[in-house]
C-alpha cells in the first residue's frame, strides 16, 4: 500500500486546475476555470475548476470532488492508481508498504483487463528491444519508416513474436488469468491451447487519454494474402474503438496549448508527425470517424484540421466526417496532401518549418476544399453543378450555429456564383426538416409509453425549508468555519436595583464554534441523516485541528460525503458559470459580514423550528365544547413572542413557512 506520506505530498503538490487541463481545455472565469463537461454532450461550458477550493463540479452531471476523484471518474482509475499518476506527473517518489499477493490480485474485472494490457504492452516492447527475433524484424520495420529510438520509446511501439504462442505462455508464466487475456483479445481460445491474436506482427498500443492501455493495433510484415495487413483488438469491456483516438494521450497537451488538433487515418501518421515536431496530432485508426472521437477532441479544442491523402477517391470517401465535425459545433479546414503522398510519407521527408508552412498555407475551409474537389466533376454541368451546391448547403445546415451558417451561406454563393435568397431558402428547407424529423421521432416515442390520465390535479411541489437551512449551515461551516469572528450574546444580568435584564455582549468565537454551541443550546439535532453525519464529523475535524485544508478534508472523507462536501461547495460557482454579474446582477458575497450571516442562518433555523412547534399545538387544540385548551393556547402565544422576537433581530418582517 501507498504510504500516509506519500499521498500527504501528492494532495500538497498537486493543482487541480493543472491535473484536469491535462483532459480539458479550460478558460479562466474569474478566480476560477471553466470548460465543455467531460462526462456529458454538451456545447455550453458547465464544468467548473476552483485552484482557491482546489475541488471541481460538473453541473450537467453532478459529478465532483477534487484531483483524485477526476481521475478516477474519468479515467477509471482506482483510488492506488490516481495517487500514482499525480505522483509521476509531479515527480514524487512513491513510497509504499509490502504488499502480500492478496493486495496485488486484484479482482474487479475491467481492473484486471488494464492490467494485462499494460502487461502486454511492456512486453512486446521489450520483445522489440532485446530479442533477435524482434530486433530483426520488428525493430528493422521500424527504422526503415525512419523512426527513431526516442519515437519507439515515446509511443512504446513493440513486437509480437512468430511462435503461435510466445505471448500467452509469459503472461499465463507470470500469473495472468488466461480469462483475462481472451476477454482482451489478446488470446484466442482454442481448445486446449490458446494462441496469440498478434503473432508476428509490429505493436501499435492504444491508449486512452489518460494513458491506459485499451487495445492494440498490430500490422502484419509477411506478404500473406489471407491475413489482414492491419488487425485491431475486438471490442471489450475497456476498447471501443468507436470512443478512442490512437495518439490521444501524447497529443492532449499540444492539442489545448496550440488550440488545434490533426486529423488523419493511420498510426504511422501520428508517429511520423510527432517525429517531425508537430505532436497536436490523432488518428481515427483507419475507421469512419464517430460522433464519440469528434467529442474526445472537442474536449480540448474547438478546431479541427482534416489531413487527407492525395488520391481523389479517397478525398470523397473522407469528406463524409466533415458533416459529422461540423454537427458538434467545431470549426473544421481541411488540407490535402499532393498525389501519391500521405501525412506519414510527406512528414517523414519535409523539413519542420516547411511541413509547418504547408499545413498553413493549404489547409482550407471546409466550403472552399468541397467547392475545389467537387467542381472538376461538376465542370459545365449544370445537374452536377446544382448537386454540389445542394451538398454544400447540406453540410452547412450541420452547423447549430446561426452567425456561422450565414457566414457561410455567403461564402457559398460567392464561391459557386449563385444568389445568397436561393441558399437560404434551401438552408431554411433543410433545416426544417431536421426539425420535422425530430418532432416524428419525438411523437413516435411518447406513443411507445401508455399515458395515464391523473384525475388529481398536480400539486406543486413543496420547497423542503430544512434541508436548505441544514444545508446552508454545512456550507457556512465549510467555507468560514475556522474563522474567528465577534458575535452578539444576550446574557441575564441582575442591575443595581435587583432586576433582572437582557445584557449584550460582543464575544469572539471562531464560527465551527459558535454554530456548534447555539445547536447544543438549543437542543437540535440537524433532521437531515448525512448533514447529522457530516456536521459530527466536520465539528470533530475542527477540534481536532488547528488549520483547515478542503484537500486534505476531503482526501480522509468517503465518497458520499466528498460527493456532497463538492455539491455544497461548488454551488456558488454558478454565478461565475451564468456570468450574472455581465448581466448588471451582483450577488452579495458572504465574507462582507461573516457573523451575520451565521446569525441570521441560526436565527432563520429557530424561527422554523418554532413555528412548527406551534403548528403542533394548535393541531393539538380540541374543538369540543367542553375542552380546557387554555394552557395549550397560552403556550402558544409564548412561542409567538419569541417568533416575534427572531423577526426583530433578523430586521424583518414576521411570516410563516408552513
Amino acid at each position: 500500500m501507498i504510504t500516509k506520506e506519500t499521498i500527504d505530498k501528492v494532495f500538497e503538490s498537486a493543482r487541480v486546475e493543472e491535473v484536469i487541463g491535462d483532459f480539458v481545455q479550460l478558460k479562466r472565469a474569474g478566480t476560477n476555470f471553466k470548460g465543455l463537461s467531460p462526462f456529458s454532450d454538451e456545447r455550453s461550458p458547465s464544468f467548473m475548476v476552483s485552484p482557491v477550493k482546489g475541488i471541481w463540479k460538473d453541473f450537467s452531471s453532478g459529478k465532483g470532488g477534487n484531483s483524485v476523484a477526476f481521475l478516477m471518474e474519468h479515467s477509471h482509475f482506482t483510488y492506488p492508481e490516481a495517487i500514482k499518476y499525480l505522483a509521476n506527473k509531479y515527480n514524487i517518489e512513491i513510497e509504499e508498504t509490502e504488499q502480500s499477493d492478496e493486495d496485488k490480485a486484484i479482482t474487479d474485472v475491467r481492473e484486471s483487463m488494464y492490467l494485462v494490457s499494460e502487461f502486454a504492452k511492456t512486453y512486446f516492447h521489450n520483445t522489440l528491444l532485446k530479442t533477435e527475433e524482434g530486433k530483426a524484424i520488428g525493430l528493422s520495420y521500424f527504422k526503415e519508416r525512419g523512426f527513431t529510438a526516442e519515437t519507439i520509446e515515446k509511443f512504446t511501439l513493440g513486437y509480437s513474436p512468430e511462435a503461435w504462442d510466445a505471448f500467452t505462455k509469459e503472461a499465463l508464466g507470470k500469473g495472468y488469468k488466461l480469462e483475462f487475456l481472451e476477454s482482451t483479445g489478446l488470446t484466442i481460445p482454442k481448445d486446449d491451447r490458446p494462441f496469440d491474436r498478434f503473432k508476428g506482427r509490429v505493436m501499435f498500443p492504444i491508449q486512452s487519454m489518460s494513458g491506459r492501455v485499451l487495445g492494440f493495433g498490430g500490422r502484419i510484415l509477411t506478404n500473406d494474402k489471407k491475413a489482414a495487413k492491419y488487425l485491431n483488438s475486438p471490442e471489450s469491456d475497456i476498447y471501443h474503438k468507436s470512443k478512442v483516438l490512437y495518439g490521444i494521450f501524447q497529443a492532449k497537451q499540444s492539442i489545448s496549448k496550440l488550440n488545434n488538433c490533426y486529423l488523419v487515418e493511420g498510426y504511422t501518421d501520428v508517429i511520423q508527425f510527432n517525429q517531425s515536431g508537430i505532436e497536436n496530432v490523432v488518428s481515427s485508426s483507419g475507421t469512419a470517424l464517430t460522433p464519440d472521437q469528434i467529442r474526445l477532441v472537442n474536449r480540448l479544442t474547438k478546431n479541427i484540421t482534416v489531413l487527407f491523402d492525395g488520391d481523389a477517391a479517397g478525398l470523397r470517401a473522407s469528406i463524409r466526417g466533415i458533416d459529422l465535425i461540423l454537427e458538434e459545433g467545431m470549426n473544421v479546414k481541411v488540407c490535402a496532401f499532393p498525389d501519391g503522398e500521405d501525412p506519414d510519407s510527406f512528414a517523414k521527408k519535409t523539413p519542420y518549418e516547411e511541413l509547418v508552412n504547408y499545413l498553413e498555407d493549404n489547409s482550407k475551409d471546409f466550403i472552399q476544399f468541397k467547392a475545389s474537389l467537387l467542381m472538376d466533376d461538376a465542370k459545365n454541368d449544370p445537374i452536377k453543378k446544382a448537386d454540389l451546391i445542394r451538398e454544400m448547403v447540406v453540410s452547412i445546415s450541420k452547423i447549430p450555429d446561426r452567425i456561422q451558417r450565414e457566414i457561410y451561406i455567403q461564402e457559398c454563393s460567392r464561391i459557386m456564383d449563385i444568389s445568397e435568397q436561393v441558399l437560404v431558402s434551401t438552408l431554411a428547407q433543410l433545416v426544417q426538416k431536421d426539425v420535422s424529423d425530430v418532432e416524428k421521432k419525438h411523437k413516435q416515442e411518447q406513443k411507445t409509453f401508455e399515458v395515464v390520465k391523473n384525475e388529481d390535479p398536480v400539486q406543486p411541489r413543496k420547497i423542503d425549508i430544512l434541508y436548505g437551512l441544514e444545508r446552508k449551515i454545512i456550507e457556512i461551516l465549510l467555507l468560514y468555519g475556522n474563522i474567528t469572528e465577534e458575535f452578539e450574546d444576550v446574557l441575564l444580568k441582575t442591575n443595581d436595583e435587583g432586576e433582572i435584564e437582557n445584557v449584550v455582549e460582543r464575544n469572539k468565537y471562531k464560527v465551527f464554534q459558535r454554530i456548534f454551541l447555539s445547536l447544543q443550546e438549543d437542543e437540535v439535532e440537524l433532521a437531515n441523516p448525512l448533514f447529522r453525519d457530516i456536521f459530527k464529523n466536520l465539528t470533530s475535524y475542527y477540534y481536532q485541528n488547528e488549520t483547515f485544508s478542503i484537500e486534505q478534508y476531503l482526501m480522509h472523507l468517503q465518497p458520499e460525503f466528498a460527493q456532497e462536501i463538492t455539491d455544497i461547495l461548488m454551488e456558488d460557482e454558478r454565478v461565475v458559470l451564468h456570468n450574472w454579474e455581465g448581466q448588471n446582477i451582483f450577488p452579495k458575497a458572504k465574507t462582507e459580514s461573516i457573523s451575520q450571516y451565521v446569525s441570521e442562518t441560526i436565527l432563520t433555523m429557530r424561527w422554523y423550528l418554532v413555528d412548527k412547534i406551534i403548528e403542533e399545538i394548535k393541531n393539538s387544540i380540541s374543538t369540543e365544547p367542553d375542552s380546557d385548551n387554555i394552557e395549550s393556547m397560552s403556550m402558544a402565544m409564548d412561542y409567538y413572542k419569541l417568533i416575534n422576537s427572531f423577526s426583530k433581530k433578523l430586521g424583518r418582517v414576521m411570516s410563516r413557512y408552513s
